[in-house]
C-alpha cells in the first residue's frame, strides 16, 4: 500500500516558463488545457503602481501553468511552440503531490500580535488566552493578511490606538482586516469600500468571521455615509495623491488619517499633497505610514 508522500502518484504537474508577451501565452496556456495560470516578476521588479483593473506585469515574467497529472506533456509542448514560438524563452515540468492547501497555508502564516493589544491568526490556530483582541482571517482574493510590512505599520498603529467611540472608514478596504481590527478593538462604527467587489464580498465574509459589523459600500459612495474620527487607506502612493481631496474630505476636523501602501522614498511627495495635514512618518522595512493630523488654523 502506498502512503502519501511515499511513491504516491502525482496529483498534478506544473509547467513553468519564462516569456515574451505573457498575456498571449497565457491564452495559449488556458488553451492547452491549464487549469490555471499564474503571473509572477522574474527579476525581482515589483509593480507598485498598476492602473485600476489593469493586469501588472513585469519587464521579465513567468508564468506557470498547472495541469492534471493525466495530460500530455508532449502535446502540450507541441501546442505551446505552435502558438508561442519565440516568445517562449524557457520551460521547466514539475510533479505536485495531493495536499490540503489550506493547511500548507497555515504553515507559512503563524499568528502575528500588532501593538499592545490586537493578535491577527488563521482561522485554525491555536492562541494563548492573554487579553489581545483577536482577529481571525484566512486568505481569500483580496489583498490584506498582515504579513506585508505595509499592513503590519497600520496594525501596530491600531493596537495600541485609543478607538473607543470612533467612527471609522477603511478606504481599499480588501480583505477588510484594518476596518475588522478597528471594530474589534472598540470603534463605534466602521465603514469599508473598495472598488473591486470581489474585496467587498471577501471583507463581508471576514467581517461575519469575526462577529463584528461592517458597512461596505462603493467608494463613490463613501463620503455619503461620513465624515469619519479615523480615515485608514492602505493603497499606493500614486493612488493616495490621486485621492487626496477626497480622503480630505471624509476626515472629521479632529480626524486622524492614516495613509499607507507607500516606500518611505514616496512620503514626502504623498505629505506634500495633503497640505492641510502635519504627518508622523513610521517605517518597516523600505515602506512608510503616515499618521496624520489637521494642521491648527490659529
Amino acid at each position: 500500500m502506498t502512503t502519501e508522500g511515499e511513491g504516491a502518484a502525482p496529483a498534478w504537474q506544473q509547467l513553468r516558463l519564462r516569456c515574451r508577451e505573457p498575456e498571449a501565452v497565457a491564452e495559449i496556456l488556458e488553451a492547452c488545457g491549464a487549469l490555471a495560470v499564474t503571473f509572477e516578476d522574474d527579476a525581482d521588479d515589483p509593480v507598485l503602481e498598476p492602473a485600476p483593473g489593469a493586469t501588472p506585469l513585469w519587464p521579465r515574467t513567468r508564468l506557470t501553468g498547472l495541469f492534471a497529472a493525466q495530460d500530455d506533456r508532449a502535446d502540450i509542448e507541441a501546442r505551446l511552440a505552435a502558438g508561442a514560438g519565440d516568445r517562449v524563452l524557457a520551460t521547466q515540468w514539475d510533479a505536485l503531490p495531493e495536499q490540503v492547501w489550506e493547511r500548507a497555508w497555515l504553515a507559512h502564516y503563524a499568528p502575528m500580535t500588532f501593538g499592545e493589544r490586537l493578535r491577527v491568526a488563521p482561522q485554525e490556530a491555536a492562541v494563548p488566552e492573554d487579553g489581545r483582541v483577536l482577529l481571525r482571517l484566512d486568505p481569500g482574493l483580496a489583498f490584506g493578511t498582515g504579513t506585508h510590512p505595509s499592513t503590519a505599520l497600520c496594525l501596530h498603529w491600531l493596537g495600541s490606538a485609543e478607538l473607543a467611540g470612533r467612527s471609522v472608514i477603511d478606504y481599499g478596504c480588501g480583505s477588510g482586516i484594518l476596518g475588522i481590527a478597528a471594530a474589534k478593538l472598540g470603534a463605534r462604527s466602521v465603514h469599508g469600500c473598495d472598488i473591486d467587489p470581489q474585496a467587498l464580498l471577501a471583507s463581508g465574509d471576514n467581517a461575519a468571521a469575526n462577529a463584528v459589523s461592517m458597512a461596505l459600500v462603493p467608494c463613490a459612495q463613501a463620503r455619503a455615509a461620513g465624515p469619519f474620527e479615523l480615515v485608514l487607506a492602505n493603497i499606493l502612493a500614486g493612488t493616495l495623491i490621486e485621492l487626496a481631496g477626497e480622503l480630505d474630505a471624509l476626515a472629521t476636523p479632529d480626524a486622524t488619517l492614516l495613509l499607507a501602501g507607500l516606500l518611505d522614498s514616496q512620503a514626502g511627495a504623498v505629505a506634500a499633497a495633503f497640505p492641510g495635514w502635519s504627518f508622523e512618518r513610521r517605517v518597516q522595512e523600505e515602506w512608510a505610514l503616515l499618521v496624520g493630523r489637521r494642521k491648527s488654523r490659529d
